[in-house]
């Protein structure tokens, strides 16, 4: 079965503030354990604020860095995860489901890309 990569963006300036409704945790633990009885989570984490970020560029033959925060930068990856779906349908319902259990003043885009297999 193909595999899915959810990437989990967000302004990370606005997310700052905002505070979860006291029933977002059960929710997202409910999903999890449907998500991962179904056998489709193989793997999934939130990653560290941009201030602890650093960016590694390659350009004209050379390598630089840049330390976060990222603030030019208006939404960064938040988290992520991969799923084993039969299809991009099927992951992209998953997708579906993981924003819908976030409260209605969050802005959260999940990006849904195949992984490329060999």
């Amino acid at each position: 079965m193909p595999r899915f990569m959810s990437l989990i963006r967000l302004d990370e300036q606005a997310a700052a503030g905002f505070e979860p409704d006291p029933g977002f945790d059960a929710r997202v633990t409910a999903l999890f354990e449907e998500i991962n009885k179904a056998g489709v989570m193989l793997d999934t984490a939130g990653l560290a604020p941009t201030v602890q970020g650093t960016r590694v560029h390659w350009s004209g033959g050379g390598l630089s860095h840049t330390d976060g925060p990222f603030t030019e930068t208006k939404e960064v990856v938040g988290g992520y995860a991969i799923l084993q779906c039969k299809d991009k349908e099927e992951a992209l319902e998953w997708a579906r489901r993981f924003l819908r259990v976030h409260p209605e003043s969050w802005n959260v885009t999940c990006e849904v890309r195949a992984i490329d297999e060999p």
